[in-house]
């Protein structure tokens, strides 16, 4: 059983070019509001590591956070909606875009699938592009706690399905709750492992 994440901010970058080198990074991405902030606070079991807001598109930086052993991880801005003017929201894509494509020590992207709505149209043009970057990727499906079991069942079917057409995509899928701590265990292995 391995303890939290030990999680220090480094700095923000509105430019993937000007991130401090790394030898090592994984990277946490998904829709705005799919709890990213949630779930790196759980991983790291600190309540304001990173900032929560229950608006979408807060986080419009790229955010990295070293690990003691080095390595680093990045919490990106979220994609899709957001409550922002579209140029804006355009320049947030566009950052997205271009750390994905040219980061030589990312690991592995976690792709965050929020549980209550599966795999939508705006996450298919992520996964597509992590392909495209040949960036291997994992997808944690969140807020596991707020739907009942079959919605849940039938998402998780949903998300296999839609993995299957990704070559980049790492098949185990990892369900959590930043709320009730369900998955975190797991996904600090997994990332310990990655180191």
């Amino acid at each position: 059983m391995s303890g939290p994440l030990q999680l220090t901010f480094v700095t923000s970058a509105v430019d993937a070019k000007t991130l401090p080198n790394s030898p090592a990074e994984v990277a946490v991405v998904g829709r705005s509001n799919v709890g990213k902030s949630s779930l790196i606070n759980a991983l790291a079991n600190h309540k304001q590591l990173a900032r929560v807001s229950k608006t979408p598109g807060r986080t419009q930086l790229i955010n990295l956070f070293s690990m003691p052993n080095g390595s680093t991880l990045v919490d990106l801005p979220g994609y899709g909606y957001a409550e922002a003017p579209v140029a804006v929201v355009a320049k947030w894509q566009a950052l997205l875009k271009q750390y994905m494509a040219g980061r030589q020590t990312l690991r592995r992207a976690f792709v965050l699938i929020d549980t209550r709505h599966g795999v939508k149209d705006v996450d298919e043009e992520i996964l597509t592009l992590l392909d495209k970057s040949a960036v291997t990727f994992q997808v944690v499906m969140t807020k596991a706690d707020k739907v009942n079991a079959a919605t849940r069942e039938a998402n998780i079917a949903q998300v296999q399905a839609a993995l299957k057409k990704h070559p980049a995509a790492y098949p185990e899928i990892v369900l959590t709750s930043s709320e009730k701590g369900e998955g975190i265990e797991s996904l600090r292995a997994i990332i310990a492992g990655l180191e």
